[in-house]
């Protein structure tokens, strides 16, 4: 059977639409056989996924450590922000006082203590001073969140340059950072948890790893509490400057007497070049040393554009100077001095900002300073060891001037003035004639020198002699203490009796324990140069006892009442009037004929008393115009004798030297004396000088005075000075 479909045509409507090609598909290419990768080396492969893996783990962990770090830095940022106070509270940081000396004009002369001068912000500051220590201290300061990340890895680079550990020498330490340590991370300085105020700092100013760690976190923090103003507001006022100073305005008022909003920038960079090293940079220790580190703070400015080149070599070339004050540093021996007369808790341990107003006259200062430096230059020889010691004060006993030594710009050091006791020899003598007088002798009655054994129990014979070892017979009193002569003086001693001649010596402010035997008329007992100033300023004012003092009130800083008065000046009568107006009769003889000649000056009336101590260890003149009274001591702080000094030689000259200063521009007064009635002018011994005495000889009489207890005795000629000592 035939398919029926088979050979028909097909349908016309199947022709309406064109047959679509079919695309004849494109010959396939055979595929490219697949090029085999070249074996592997099985362990290179995995060393590199080994790698990776590493590096994974260390990503890994690195992010969430780093998140965890950041967690717990914000959160002790954060707890430290909450512990800062209010930027007021910080700006006087200091665990003590200051004490301000006034002199008697009311002038600054002196600091000590912890000074602070007051509160200074950044924006009233001298731009020299602000700018000066942001270019030293922190260029990036304004750039920074409180730690420098740059200054830290150049610190590092240099300590390890210089090979030393990464964190010694140079820290990196911002100002921020610099101030956190200041403020010693908000831990306060409690006397009862530290040792010393010395041990909590120097526990502030550690710098281990740990430490520094928390320093930057507290540094942040003040980042987020203060402005940049307020940080270094706060460096300003806490930072300390040398010489007592803590804070920009007490460095200024301290080295230039000015406010911190007037410095110049050459002053500016000065203070500012001391942050690095306040003590060892202050201009009071070392100028020079000062000038040039400032040199270097004001290239550095000029180099940050705080100052044209132009004025950078005009202030290099116009370095800061000194205040008179600072100068004098710090008030020398009488600012010590004061200090130690006054309360303790007022005065070295004070917590509070003290004013002294004290009895200094600063004229009458470089007068006594400039007259020893003088006498030191020209007429004792060079190399000498021997020392000297000044007093000056009024009649009343307040103390215009002291020097405790030669070396007079000085501060806390031995002063000879107040704390030598050294014996007083012939200087005691007017005490004797004083106990005399004051028993009725006249300076007219006479005593015979001649030589004389005394026994002495327990000690069996002494002789005295006089210096030269020669006698004059039958001599009056006036004569016997113009001349010095020990025998006189110790028949006077020995017939008044000695327990009045101490008595009397004690109430003219001789404190020390006295002689017992004899040689208590020579001046065999000890005091110091103030107590003999202020027993003979007794009697100048008429036979009355004195105190010496320089503290005339005392102040809280800010107080318009003071706490405190004098503690010194005249007290009870010693002596009547007419015994102490004969006494300064007979005393002025020592200088108008005897052996004080030396001490004369431009007319005046002067009266004083030479000294010369056994084997001249000691040598001393104590006198006085009717303005003031002054006393010198000089000689050797181990005891070594002086040689072919007395005094009546370089210590007269001294006092003579400082008188003629002191008293420029005052007109001669006369002396409160009284001649006794009847009295002529003495006939003396003869003072010719006798400059041609061979030294044999001069050695021969400077062998017996060392065989005189006491070291009574001086010299009959003005002329006493033997070469050797002086020159």
């Amino acid at each position: 059977m035939r398919d029926s479909r088979k050979g028909k045509r097909p349908l016309v409507a199947d022709r309406r639409y064109p047959k679509k090609k079919t695309a004849k598909p494109a010959a396939r290419k055979a595929p490219a056989k697949r090029r085999k990768p070249p074996a592997r080396k099985p362990s290179r492969n995995i060393f590199v996924r080994l790698f990776k893996w590493v590096l994974r783990l260390v990503w890994w962990i690195t992010w969430r450590v780093g998140l965890t770090v950041t967690a717990a830095v914000a959160l002790a940022v954060g707890y430290f922000w909450t512990t800062l106070p209010d930027v007021n509270e910080l700006l006087d940081g200091r665990a003590r006082g200051s004490v301000t000396l006034l002199d008697r004009e009311g002038n600054r002369f002196a600091w000590r203590g912890d000074q602070f001068g007051g509160v200074v912000m950044a924006s009233t500051v001298a731009p020299g001073l602000k700018n000066a220590v942001i270019a030293t201290e922190d260029k990036r300061f304004y750039r920074h969140f409180g730690v420098s990340p740059r200054g830290v890895a150049s610190a590092v680079r240099i300590n390890l340059r210089e090979g030393r550990g990464p964190l010694q020498g140079h820290g990196g330490s911002t100002i921020t950072q610099q101030t956190a340590k200041l403020l010693c991370l908000g831990v306060v300085y409690d006397p009862a948890e530290w040792k010393s105020e010395a041990a909590y700092v120097s526990d502030c100013r550690r710098g281990s790893i740990q430490r520094k760690a928390k320093e930057a976190i507290y540094a942040m923090a003040m980042e987020v509490k203060y402005s940049k103003e307020e940080i270094l507001s706060i460096y300003l006022n806490r930072a300390y400057m040398g010489a007592g100073a803590y804070g920009a305005e007490a460095a200024a008022q301290r080295f230039f007497g000015k406010s911190a909003a007037t410095l110049t920038p050459s002053e500016g960079a000065m203070i500012a070049g001391l942050l690095t090293a306040p003590s060892r940079l202050a201009p009071t220790s070392n100028l020079e040393r000062s000038r040039d580190r400032a040199a270097t703070v004001l290239r550095l400015m000029g180099e940050q554009g705080y100052l044209t080149q132009a004025e950078v070599a005009q202030w290099q070339q116009n370095p800061a100077s000194l205040s008179p004050a600072a100068r004098r540093k710090a008030g020398g021996y009488f600012a010590d001095w004061v200090m130690s007369t006054g309360p303790e808790f007022f005065t070295r341990n004070t917590t509070e900002d003290v004013i002294i107003r004290t009895t200094l006259d600063q004229r009458l200062q470089r007068a006594a300073e400039e007259a020893l430096k003088q006498v030191f230059e020209t007429k004792v020889r060079e190399g000498s060891k021997a020392q000297a010691a000044i007093v000056v004060m009024s009649a009343d006993g307040a103390v215009r001037a002291m020097v405790g030594g030669r070396e007079t710009r000085v501060a806390g050091v031995f002063n000879r003035a107040i704390q030598a006791q050294r014996q007083t020899g012939s200087a005691f003598k007017p005490f004797v004639y004083a106990a005399a007088l004051e028993l009725g002798y006249s300076p007219l009655d006479t005593v015979i020198d001649e030589p004389m054994t005394l026994n002495i129990p327990g000690s069996g014979a002494w002789s005295p002699r006089n210096y030269t070892n020669t006698y004059s017979g039958q001599v009056t009193l006036i004569q016997a203490l113009a001349q010095s002569l020990n025998i006189p003086a110790v028949k006077v001693s020995e017939s008044v009796g000695r327990e009045l001649v101490r008595r009397i010596a004690t109430d003219f402010g001789i404190n020390n324990e006295m002689a017992q035997g004899p040689a208590l008329a020579l001046g065999a007992s000890e005091s110091t140069l103030l107590d003999m100033t202020g027993a003979y300023a007794g009697i100048l004012n008429g036979g009355s006892s004195v105190t010496p003092y320089g503290l005339i009130d005392l102040r809280l800083q800010g107080d318009d009442a003071p706490l405190m008065g004098t503690g010194g000046g005249i007290g009870e009568r010693v002596v009547q009037d007419q015994a102490a107006a004969q006494l300064i009769w007979m005393m002025e003889k020592v200088v108008s004929e005897g052996t004080g000649a030396r001490a004369q000056f431009g007319g005046r009336e002067i009266a004083g008393k030479t000294g010369t101590t056994q084997a001249a260890r000691d040598a001393w003149f104590v006198g006085f115009t009717a303005d003031y009274v002054a006393g010198v001591w000089m000689g050797y702080d181990d005891n070594t004798p002086l040689t072919g000094v007395t005094g009546g030689g370089l210590p007269a000259e001294i006092w003579r030297e400082t008188m003629v200063r002191v008293h420029e521009g005052v007109p001669a007064k006369p002396l409160p004396m009284q001649a006794p009635v009847g009295a002529t002018r003495p006939d003396p011994a003869p003072q010719t000088p006798r400059d041609d005495v061979p030294r044999t000889t001069e050695g021969l009489i400077e062998m017996l005075i060392r065989d005189v207890l006491g070291g009574g005795g001086e010299p009959t000629r003005p002329n006493d000075r033997i070469p050797g000592e002086s020159r």
